[in-house]
C-alpha cells in the first residue's frame, strides 16, 4: 500500500511538473495553428494573383500545409519534452520507400510541376515534339498531359520525358512559313516561272506580302529544274491555305504553258528477229 501511496505521489508530482512545458506546447500549437493558416492565405492570394494554374496552386498548397503541420506538430512535442528523434527516423524511411516505389511517378509528377510553372504550352495550344507526337492539348495534370492529334486520337503523354524534349509550340507564334518544291520543265524559262508564280501567289489573299514570297532554284533534278516556293502566311490562316497553295500554282503555271515534267525513260525493245541475226 505505501508502495502505491509512493508511486501515485511520485506521477503526480511528474505530471506537475510537466505542465508548465504541456501549457506551452499546446500554447504553441494553438498560435502556430493561426499562423499558418494565415501564412497559407497570403501565399494562395499570391499564387492567384500571379495566376498560378489552380491543380499545380492546390497541390502545392497541400504539400507546403502538411509540412508546416508537421514541423508544428514536432516542435511542440518537443517542448513538451517528447523525443521526436524516432519520428523522424520513421518519416525518413517512409520517403525513402515511397520515392523508390514511385520513381516513375516521382519524374512526371517533377515534369509536370516544371510544365505548369513554366508553361511552354498551355491548354488549347497546337504543339509537337520530338517524340513525334502533334496535337492539341486539351488537359494539363500532374502526371499526364492529353493532347488531342490531328485525327481525333487522344494521346496521353507522361510529363517527365515531355520536359525533357523539345517543345514547338505552333499556337505562341504570329506567322508561319510554309515551304515546297515545284519542278519545272529544263526548256522552260526559270525567270518567267518564278514570275508566274509570284503573281498568282500576290492575287491570294491569305499569303502574306511582307515578307514576301520567294522563289530560288533548289536542285537541278534528272528530269526538272526544281523550284522553292517559301510564303509566310498568319498562323490562323496557316491550314487553310496550304491545302490551296499548290493548286493555285499548278494552275497558273499550265496557263502559262510551263510544263511540269514528270520522269520518263527510254525504252528499246530488241525484237526476236535481231536476236537471231
Amino acid at each position: 500500500m505505501e508502495k502505491f501511496a509512493g508511486g501515485l505521489e511520485n506521477m503526480i508530482s511528474n505530471i506537475m511538473g510537466a505542465l508548465p512545458k504541456i501549457g506551452v506546447g499546446v500554447l504553441i500549437l494553438i498560435i502556430g495553428g493561426f499562423i499558418v493558416k494565415a501564412f497559407l492565405r497570403g501565399l494562395r492570394h499570391r499564387f492567384e494573383k500571379r495566376e498560378m494554374e489552380k491543380s499545380l496552386m492546390g497541390f502545392l498548397l497541400s504539400i507546403i500545409q502538411a509540412i508546416l503541420y508537421i514541423l508544428l506538430l514536432l516542435t511542440a512535442a518537443s517542448t513538451m519534452g517528447i523525443q521526436t528523434s524516432s519520428f523522424l527516423a520513421m518519416f525518413a524511411s517512409a520517403g525513402l520507400a515511397i520515392g523508390l516505389a514511385l520513381q516513375g511517378s516521382l519524374s512526371n509528377f517533377a515534369g509536370g510541376v516544371l510544365i505548369l510553372l513554366f508553361k511552354p504550352f498551355k491548354v488549347g495550344e497546337y504543339i509537337s515534339n520530338t517524340s513525334g507526337v502533334e496535337g492539341t492539348v486539351e488537359k494539363i495534370d500532374l502526371l499526364y498531359t492529353t493532347i488531342t492529334g490531328a485525327t481525333g486520337l487522344k494521346i496521353y503523354c507522361p510529363n517527365g520525358p515531355l520536359a525533357n524534349s523539345v517543345i514547338t509550340n505552333y499556337t505562341d507564334i504570329t506567322s508561319r512559313r510554309y515551304d515546297f518544291v515545284v519542278g519545272i520543265s529544263y526548256d522552260a524559262n526559270i525567270k518567267t516561272a518564278q514570275d508566274v508564280i509570284l503573281a498568282a501567289l500576290a492575287k491570294f489573299d491569305l499569303v502574306k506580302q511582307d515578307p514576301k514570297p520567294i522563289i530560288f532554284v533548289n536542285s537541278l533534278a534528272d528530269s526538272s529544274v526544281n523550284l522553292n516556293v517559301r510564303v509566310w502566311m498568319d498562323r490562323a490562316n496557316y491550314w487553310d491555305s496550304v491545302f490551296v497553295i499548290q493548286q493555285i500554282v499548278k494552275n497558273a503555271l499550265d496557263e502559262a504553258n510551263i510544263e511540269i515534267p514528270f520522269p520518263q525513260r527510254d525504252v528499246h525493245v530488241i525484237s526476236d528477229k535481231h536476236i537471231r541475226d
